[in-house]
């Protein structure tokens, strides 16, 4: 069978340059697995037999991406091409990197060394699929399986048996059986990874169509070595009529419920984080939670933290995870004081943790506790339309107002400043710097 894949033009370009002065260049790995799977791919990466400095002759513009292992970015126009000298990697000696490499012009050796069938394809516009390993027919069977040994491949880089889990929850594909066991028997060298690629891959998965893979990664021993928390949350039941899984089954239901945004996921996957900590059970045998939330943020920071992610990630879940229990009266007046409390730019990213969070439980809780949420919602955007204040930046005296009329910087000006927000949360016809300032004057007489 015969495959067209539609190169874009300067990669074709590339390709054509490197075939006219003798050397072989195909487009290789992801954008080949993407194009076939009729899927847009994020990058068109190509390999030759070229080396570096033979790809740096032939194009006016390149940048040393990492010449070490045979790496250039070709640049045409404001796009950048990676182009690698076909290689064979050297020992690895730290699950990570191969200690060097070895230029070779076997495209089948390049192609041996990569970690998946499905990713060690090339294709050239002339020559068609280049198949050493049996990629298209797992392709077809919706199998992940690795080149060759997967306790070679694993050996050489621990992060592929995340990868593995990855790329299944992506494609919704299986981990053929071989493949599994060698996860099973060397997840544990996972712990010398960096945080920064298990944070990319773990994102990766649970921000897929399939988050619930994330099982899978707990059967495998994954979880145990790179979230252990989630692991704890596995055998932590919940007697509670509100509930129906354990807390780990109900974190993993709540990323269904969700959108696949980052924040969104690592909400909701961390939301309950802190139960099995919090776990107390009554005389009657029903489980409860107290604190878990506040304990819930800590962790959660922790977690993140752990994990390099950037602040204001950490910022945005650790505050949706503390607040995702928060309940108030259906009143315009309390959705303002919960909006404050929470900060106006989550509130409707905490509405919709509040969803996903409501439909990983009991069946019976469901339709009114949404009820309540969509009110909230709406009371919210009533009051947004309204324009009242919510913060501190929509309140109608400033610090600077504050000065001239002589009160000093300091811990006083955020306490006058608080409490003016709290009478305007209150009553929102009160937002007027006429009404703001006699009290200020008042306070200070």
């Amino acid at each position: 069978m015969s495959f067209v894949i539609p190169i874009p033009q300067p990669a074709r370009e590339i390709i054509g340059t490197l075939t006219e002065h003798g050397f072989d260049a195909y487009i290789v790995g992801g954008c080949v697995r993407d194009s076939l799977l009729k899927k847009e791919p994020k990058d068109w990466d190509i390999t030759t037999s070229a080396k570096p400095e033979q790809v740096k002759a032939l194009f006016r513009r390149t940048v040393d991406t990492g010449l070490k292992h045979g790496t250039v970015t070709v640049m045409i126009g404001k796009e950048g091409y990676e182009v690698t000298t076909y290689r064979i990697d050297g020992e690895y000696k730290d699950h990570r990197r191969p200690e060097k490499v070895e230029f070779t012009t076997d495209l089948r050796e390049d192609l041996r060394r990569r970690d998946f069938t499905i990713n060690a394809m090339a294709y050239h516009p002339d020559k068609g699929i280049i198949d050493c390993f049996g990629g298209l027919e797992d392709l077809e069977k919706g199998v992940i399986r690795c080149v060759g040994s997967p306790y070679e491949r694993f050996e050489e880089d621990a992060l592929r048996m995340l990868r593995a889990v990855r790329f299944a929850a992506q494609l919704n594909f299986t981990i053929e059986e071989q493949t599994k066991a060698a996860i099973k028997e060397k997840a544990e060298t996972l712990k010398d990874i960096s945080a920064e690629r298990i944070q990319v891959e773990l994102t990766k998965l649970i921000t897929s169509s399939y988050p619930e893979l994330l099982f899978t990664a707990y059967e495998l021993g994954i979880t145990k070595v790179v979230l252990p928390e989630f692991d704890t949350c596995m055998s932590c039941p919940q007697h509670n009529p509100h509930h129906c899984y354990n807390v780990g089954e109900h974190l993993v239901k709540s990323m269904q419920a969700i959108e696949n945004t980052p924040v969104y996921r690592w909400t909701m996957l961390l939301h309950d984080i802190a139960k099995p900590l919090c776990l107390s059970t009554d005389e009657e045998g029903v489980d409860h939670f107290y604190t878990h939330c506040n304990k819930g943020e800590e962790m959660a920071v922790e977690i993140l933290r752990r994990l390099k992610f950037d602040n204001d990630t950490i910022k945005r879940v650790s505050r949706l995870v503390k607040h995702h229990d928060y309940e108030c009266p259906l009143t315009e007046k309390s959705i303002r004081k919960m909006a404050f409390k929470i900060g106006p730019d989550l509130f409707l990213d905490l509405l919709k943790v509040q969803e996903a969070d409501t439909l990983a439980k009991a069946a019976w809780v469901i339709e009114s506790a949404l009820k309540e949420i969509e009110e909230k919602r709406r009371l919210f955007l009533e009051v947004e339309k309204k324009e009242q204040c919510l913060s501190l930046k929509e309140l109608k005296m400033t610090g600077k107002d504050l000065i001239a009329m002589g009160i000093k910087p300091g811990k006083e000006m955020g306490v006058i400043l608080n409490e003016l927000l709290l009478e305007v949360l209150e009553t929102p016809e009160k937002n007027n710097y006429e009404y703001l300032s006699s009290q200020v004057k008042r306070r200070t007489m």
